[in-house]
């Protein structure tokens, strides 16, 4: 039989599903060389061998796993039966005779901690830190080993098992060993990061430190001295002391004892430089040896020699943009591409293989040279499975930082502010250097693809410019089509040579009209002069036509009023919930008013998803679970509500009669001035509408390409080399082309996928990252919260409105009473439908001239974007105001 007792200098990394997480490291760190204090670990298979017959724990387990167990009272009580049923557990004698064994190696009576070590503990993806019991300063075999039976026992706190039930963990799969180790009589210690966990910059150790026993400052019971120095050298960064008021000290004989320190005490810190240097070069020594930050405990025992006790990895730290590879010097900036455009989530490996196709496709028609979309020479990177831009040429090129600076400011106006800040930082300063090569590039680039003339045209035929956006659509469809008789391989040829070559090109041939629009809103702006008064330019752009995303939520609006007529119809959708009712729908069983709404609803608008940018996520004609909801939703409406169409059918009456006010009030000023001002803002209502049709053709495509690859991993799952045909989606083109040719991708595809999830779990995403991992947002959060805790953002859509706060981390089977006030982190298109019904919007994203704003702008709702944290900040169901014009949010 395998020992169930195992010496540190007999475990490895690769041991944890044996040892634990805790275990695992210390036995890896102490075969590397580095100081940790010696011990033994008692493996996860005594704790299983323990607990094999205890029937009270395995029926807590199954009522665990059975489902239904998400409130935080029933979980504690089935915690507490399962603590007392491994607590009473009698612990074989061979195991007991094994660890008095491995005791008295380490000395006569000798304190050693005892501390738990869970099998899914000090994870990459998740960090187990505090969820089990320790033991300090235990003496002696008979109180060894009650310690080692109550660590047992803490695998089932409350917050344990709760932990568990969050991130998903399996109770049964999870099972406990038991470090022992060498006790370190500290005259000081503390924790310390390899990496800066608050600003994510890489190579900087962050120390606290305090007297006595480290469980003071990592139970968070002292407030310690704190230090911040380069991992590679250099001078002290910050250096902050604490008050150090307790500190926790072993007792002779076994225990501890926690004493406060004087009041008055001189604030003096409690290691020196030196140290402080010796320390940084043991955590470079941690991170060097496993390759990525470390969370490092150390102590200084009474002849200052330095002990490392534990380390683990920081899971909280967002990945660097130039992974694969070392951290930078800070020098390179990163933006969020993703996030900008309303995606908080990750994109899956196939999106990500689709941005790379049609990257390269726009980088031909500019004439740039890339190498495969995001290698070689382009500027792009994918970091935490989200698209990042290299800004830095452009912050220091003068017209580049005043044109990002500006586009900025309407897109994501909080990033503007992060990029200001950059600016006065010495690497990114704006340098001396010609504007003209710049200017001559944008130019040729701009005749090549004839974008002023198609501008000029879409002003003098606005008419024309619509029709034209259509037969854009047209062809890119006709390209999309699958070849007849076309085999596996060549289907995946013509997807390729699709994203390229057909879809890339949509964006600059749609574009010059709606920018046409914009360009006239300016011009109209620029003649009415300094007069202008805020929200009036504003209201202009309420109610536009042509676009397709609100022509969109009005025809399921329009669904709604057909279903609600028909008293059988409405009784299925509002008696059955959304998933239900998408069941019934794809098996052809809701009335016929649902049935064929839906049918003809899905015809045109089926390609369209939330999150809908990515490829690899289901369109809605896979899964309508999202507008069944909707449609509950408007169904909920009341009889005294405004409808959604006749609010916008007033939202376009208004604009044209703000359009009338403008022109007057420009043609006091002169008849000509005044008939320039109609002529811009009749082309900006015609043309700015069409904003989104660059977007939508992408997903148009996106909607036509998805079934050819559902079709190919079909063929993949059908050859045993996926598991689903839907695996394909965490693949990219190269990994199909693989397994067309025999590689069985199953594996890959499980990684993939673990990746994902972890990514999917993450909330705090960086609008900006510089290539040390620095996360310049993090570093300054003074606009969080304004002055009486008002929160700030951009002003979005003027009105003032009041109302119950509805936070909404995914639109999917969001639930929005009428009025309700949606606060989300970000919107694309696929959320849209919920502002029919809303009272206001409150978004952590966005500018003046994001999607969300735009549409809250067009449906009259009160808006603020750019409010960071919102999310966090504001608590569902808080009575919150909007003040639309002002940007700002009050809870009231």
């Amino acid at each position: 039989m395998d020992s169930l007792v195992l010496d540190f200098g007999a475990i490895d990394a690769s041991m944890v599903p044996v040892v634990g997480g805790k275990a695992a490291n210390l036995g890896e760190l102490t075969r590397a060389g580095l100081p940790v204090p010696g011990g033994f670990c008692l493996t996860v298979g005594a704790y299983r061998r323990v607990v094999a017959d205890v029937a009270a724990l395995g029926a807590v387990l199954d009522q665990l796993e059975g489902g239904g167990n998400a409130d935080p009272g029933e979980l504690a009580t089935l915690a507490g039966k399962a603590r007392e049923a491994v607590a009473g557990a009698p612990v074989p004698a061979d195991i007991e005779a094994e660890v008095a064994r491995s005791y008295t190696a380490l000395g006569t009576a000798v304190p050693v901690a005892v501390r738990s070590s869970a099998t899914a503990e000090d994870l990459p993806f998740a960090s187990f830190a505090g969820q089990q019991d320790t033991y300090l300063n235990v003496v002696g075999v008979p109180a060894v080993l009650d310690a080692v039976r109550r660590c047992w026992a803490s695998l089932w706190t409350d917050r344990a098992v709760a932990y568990r039930v969050t991130n998903h963990i399996a109770h049964r799969e999870v099972a406990l060993a038991v470090v022992v180790q060498r006790m370190v009589n500290s005259r000081v210690s503390g924790v310390m990061f390899t990496a800066n966990p608050v600003t994510g910059r890489r190579r900087e150790a962050v120390v606290d430190a305090s007297p006595g026993l480290g469980e003071a400052v990592v139970s968070g019971a002292v407030n310690p001295d704190h230090f911040v120095l380069g991992l590679d050298g250099g001078p002290l960064r910050e250096r902050r002391l604490g008050d150090k008021r307790i500190e926790i000290l072993s007792v002779a004989g076994g225990g501890t004892v926690t004493r406060e320190r004087p009041a008055d005490a001189e604030p003096v810190a409690c290691v020196t430089d030196g140290q402080l240097a010796e320390l940084a070069a043991l955590g470079r020594q941690v991170e060097d040896h496993y390759g990525s930050p470390q969370d490092c405990e150390w102590a200084l025992d009474e002849s200052a020699t330095l002990w490392l006790t534990q380390a683990r990895p920081i899971t909280t730290l967002y990945p660097l943009p130039t992974y694969p590879g070392p951290a930078g010097d800070g020098s390179a900036a990163y933006f969020n591409m993703t996030l900008a455009q309303g995606l908080v989530r990750p994109i899956t490996p196939m999106g990500l293989a689709a941005f790379r196709l049609i990257g390269s496709g726009l980088a031909d028609l500019f004439g740039v040279p890339v190498a495969d979309g995001l290698a070689g020479p382009s500027r792009a990177r994918v970091a935490g499975q989200r698209l990042f831009v290299d800004i830095t040429p452009a912050l220091r090129h003068p017209l580049g930082h005043a044109a990002m600076f500006k586009m900025f400011g309407v897109m994501e106006a909080r990033a503007a502010e992060v990029v200001a800040e950059l600016g006065k930082d010495p690497r990114f300063a704006v340098r001396k250097q010609s504007v003209v090569p710049l200017l001559r590039a944008v130019g040729r680039v701009a005749w090549r693809l004839r974008i002023p003339p198609r501008v000029l045209h879409a002003l003098v035929r606005p008419a024309v410019a619509q029709r034209q956006t259509r037969q854009v659509a047209e062809r890119v469809r006709a390209g999309l089509a699958v070849p007849a008789g076309a085999s596996a391989e060549q289907r995946l040829d013509h997807v390729e040579r699709a994203l390229r070559q057909v879809v890339a090109p949509t964006f600059p041939s749609l574009a010059p009209g709606a920018a046409a629009g914009f360009l006239s809103l300016g011009l109209a702006a620029r003649l009415l002069g300094p007069d202008l008064r805020g929200g009036e330019l504003e209201k202009v752009l309420r109610g536009l036509p042509h676009n397709v995303t609100t022509e969109m939520d009005l025809e399921l609006w329009r669904l709604a009023g057909r279903i609600k007529a028909d008293p059988a119809s409405a009784a299925a959708v509002e008696s059955a919930p959304a998933p239900q009712l998408a069941e019934r729908y794809l098996r052809g069983e809701l009335p016929p008013p649902v049935q064929s709404g839906m049918a003809a609803f899905l015809g045109r608008y089926g390609h369209r998803a939330v999150a809908e940018i990515d490829l690899g996520l289901p369109r809605w004609s896979d899964d309508p679970t999202h507008l069944f909801g909707i449609l509950a939703n408007y169904l909920r409406l009341g009889d005294g509500s405004v409808a959604p169409d006749t609010q916008f059918a007033r939202a376009v009456a208004g604009a044209e009669q703000q359009v009338r006010d403008l022109v007057a009030a420009a043609g006091r000023r002169g008849r000509l001035r005044g008939r320039a001002v109609g002529f811009a803002l009749d082309r900006a209502r015609a043309l700015a509408g069409l904003r989104e049709e660059p977007k939508y053709q992408l997903v148009v495509a996106m909607g036509q390409v998805r079934p050819q690859l559902t079709a190919l991993g079909a063929e993949l799952a059908a050859a045993g080399r996926l598991a689903t045909a839907g695996d394909v989606f965490f693949l990219d083109l190269a990994d199909v082309r693989r397994g067309l040719r025999g590689a069985d991708l199953r594996e890959l595809v499980a990684r993939r996928r673990e990746d994902y999830d972890r990514e999917l779990r993450r909330r705090q995403i960086p609008r900006v990252v510089l290539s040390d991992g620095t996360e310049p947002e993090a570093v300054s959060t003074a606009r969080d919260v304004a002055v009486d805790g008002q929160l700030v953002g951009t002003p979005a859509s003027s009105g003032t409105v009041t109302g119950i706060a509805r936070v909404v981390l995914d639109p999917v089977g969001a639930h929005l009473e009428p009025g309700e006030i949606l606060v989300a982190p970000s919107t694309d298109p696929g959320w849209t439908p919920l502002f029919l019904t809303a009272g206001g919007l409150v978004m952590e994203m966005g500018g003046a001239n994001s999607h969300g704003a735009v549409v809250a702008r067009e449906y009259g709702i009160p808006a603020v974007v750019g409010v960071p944290n919102a999310t966090h900040l504001i608590k569902d169901g808080d009575r919150i105001e909007v003040r639309g014009a002002e940007g700002r949010v009050v809870t009231t």
